[in-house]
């Protein structure tokens, strides 16, 4: 029988020792997962990790995995970049396969791969490849092999750096009823959801449609829910700041006196133009003038 006094109060035991300890041991555990989950995402996503040779070459052989390549593509423009003269020779015996990327792989390949030829203006067949590159169909990879091309004094790819300073006009992939998802001023990447469009009509199947290029959206160039057609401009993306800066450093070799309007007006624009960008712009205007 209960005590009086245990009957008033309702006091509990207090809890074993070994309980506490179970209790910690969780806490604990699940403290480091939490820790554990992140470093493991990231070193599943960081291309900085460094790669023996062998694992260059396992890993550009894998076709099933393009994460796996674009990090071996990327250790290899490292090794160009070296400052280590046989680091730098290593390098080499990589490039018939970043060429083999360049001509056969995803967009994704297509455009590290010639990011990686830009690195070194030495090998001829780079060249050749990234002037083929201009011609391709992801915007992303002509933007790539074009800023590439200034690394080997080659100005083939100067109207399609130019076009990184204005607004990009996409397309619809295939005819329907418009949905849009995002608003004006919404941040986009490549592969961001854009929209959907309803084949056949109203009740048709959707179709996502996704960014070509990371920017801004700017605006829709045709009311949500009209009709379009295939290949009809649907809505410009503003240029990211990034892109904006990379065009601006390559127009500073290249550009020419008809380029200093599409330059200029990155002076203006107040702190809406990131300070980089302006003082970028600045330079590039007078790099440009000093060639007139």
């Amino acid at each position: 029988m209960a005590t009086p006094a245990q009957s008033v109060s309702g006091d509990t035991p207090p809890p074993k020792p070994a309980m506490k300890r179970r209790w910690m041991l969780a806490i604990l555990a699940l403290t480091f997962l939490f820790v554990l989950m992140p470093f493991l995402f990231w070193q599943g996503t960081w291309f900085g990790k460094p790669l023996s040779i062998a694992q260059l070459q396992q890993a550009l052989a894998d076709n099933e995995h393009p994460r796996e390549i674009q990090h071996a593509l990327s250790q290899i423009a490292d090794r160009i970049l070296s400052p280590d003269e046989q680091t730098r020779l290593s390098a080499r015996q990589f490039y018939p396969a970043v060429l083999r990327i360049a001509e056969t792989g995803t967009p994704e390949l297509r455009l590290t791969a010639a990011w990686v030829m830009g690195q070194d203006n030495t090998v001829a067949e780079f060249h050749q490849q990234l002037l083929r590159l201009l011609r391709d169909a992801s915007p992303m990879v002509r933007r790539n092999a074009a800023l590439g091309l200034v690394r080997f004094g080659d100005h083939s790819g100067r109207d399609e750096i130019c076009a990184l300073l204005a607004p990009y006009s996409m397309t619809a992939p295939f005819p329907g009823i418009l949905v849009t998802r995002l608003r004006p001023d919404d941040a986009v990447n490549p592969g961001t959801l854009l929209g959907r469009i309803q084949a056949g009509g109203a009740g048709g199947e959707e179709k996502e449609f996704r960014s070509e290029v990371p920017g801004t959206v700017n605006r829709w160039l045709v009311p949500d829910g009209s009709t379009v057609s295939a290949g009809q401009p649907i809505v410009l993306i503003d240029p990211s700041p990034t892109e904006v800066w990379e065009a601006l450093r390559a127009l500073y070799l290249i550009g020419e006196p008809q380029d200093l309007p599409a330059v200029e007006q990155f002076l203006r624009g107040g702190d809406a133009v990131p300070l980089n960008v302006r003082q970028q712009a600045e330079v590039t205007a007078r790099a440009i003038r000093s060639r007139q």
